[in-house]
């Protein structure tokens, strides 16, 4: 227990055959329960976790996926897993399978839900110079992009290391999410973002420690993963807009969002049809130059306003 609360700690794992025995090892003293989520793997994981049940005791919980679905399924699952135990103020942390995330910092992810300063925690590895020396350098600008994405799509712009899966959350708020709609791939943890957003739920920013080059193997491809997850935060931003400042509370940032969306469209598209008419017919109406600019300039500073508005409005939630 951490603080007279229990802990329990769901740990993804697909093909970890090599590390998953390390994590179960290291595990810190304050974990109650450790479930570990096999998804579908294909190697000696299942096989590894029988061998651990008898040293593990009632610490460890299996849940065995018939079919893998991504790491995000895999979470789910576990947290799925982690309510039918857990009773009232217990604690849920994430740590992958692959031990890149260090026992050490649990407790540091745990403190500030025991002190209800944050509903959830996030591990955050940018917060040093550290982690340009240790993060490969094509994965931690890849990070940054979809971290700023982030950002603007759940509303918490003080979170930095969107794609850190190193997590905690409180029963009483995981048993709000509706976790059956979550993206079940990579893009699991940008989509909670969103989803603990739409609920007012506090997030903070906790640094740890990056952890690379242990033997752990990525399945991540940055060329397919940053359009992917691209698409999928331009739909959760507009879903939050409608979620939260049209249903749930009519907000006047919708007035400078729609106007600002109109604007730009209307300027890009007259500005091609410019460029488009000044190479095939030649000389056009100042006129028309000067009415595309006034269109370009307001539209971006109403979109301005409307990302300011949100900013505002979620700032209590850090």
């Amino acid at each position: 227990m951490f603080e007279g609360r229990r802990v329990f700690v769901v740990v993804p794992a697909h093909n970890e055959e090599k590390l998953i025995g390390t994590v179960l090892d290291t595990m810190p003293a304050v974990v109650d329960r450790i479930i570990v989520v096999d998804d579908a793997s294909r190697d000696r994981t299942l096989q590894i976790l029988a061998e651990a049940a008898p040293r593990m005791g009632d610490r460890l919980r299996v849940v065995a996926r018939p079919k893998n679905g991504g790491v995000g399924a895999a979470i789910v699952s576990g947290y799925k897993a982690a309510l039918e135990e857990a009773q009232e103020h217990a604690l849920v942390a994430v740590m992958a399978g692959d031990a890149q995330m260090d026992p050490h910092d649990l407790t540091k992810l745990l403190l500030p839900l025991v002190r209800d300063q944050a509903d959830y925690t996030k591990g955050n590895r940018l917060f040093t110079g550290e982690a340009w020396e240790i993060i490969p350098r094509h994965r931690y600008l890849g990070n940054a992009v979809l971290s700023l994405l982030t950002k603007i799509a759940s509303g918490y712009w003080h979170v930095a290391d969107s794609q850190s899966g190193y997590t905690a959350i409180t029963a009483e708020a995981l048993s709000v999410l509706h976790l059956e709609r979550l993206y079940p791939r990579y893009g699991f943890p940008n989509h909670l973002l969103v989803e603990l957003n739409n609920y007012d739920f506090r997030v903070r920013d906790v640094p740890i420690r990056p952890v690379y080059n242990v033997g752990e193997v990525s399945g991540i491809r940055l060329h397919k993963v940053i359009p992917t997850l691209s698409w999928l935060l331009l739909k959760c931003y507009f879903w939050r807009m409608k979620e939260k400042y049209i249903i749930r509370d009519f907000h006047p940032l919708i007035f400078f969002l729609t106007m600002g969306l109109f604007l730009m469209t209307l300027g890009v598209g007259l500005g091609i049809w410019i460029v488009v008419y000044r190479l095939t017919e030649g000389a056009l109406s100042p006129t028309t130059v000067i009415f595309d600019a006034f269109c370009l300039i307001m539209g971006m500073q109403m979109l301005f306003f409307a990302a300011w508005m949100d900013m505002e409005h979620n700032k209590g939630l850090r």
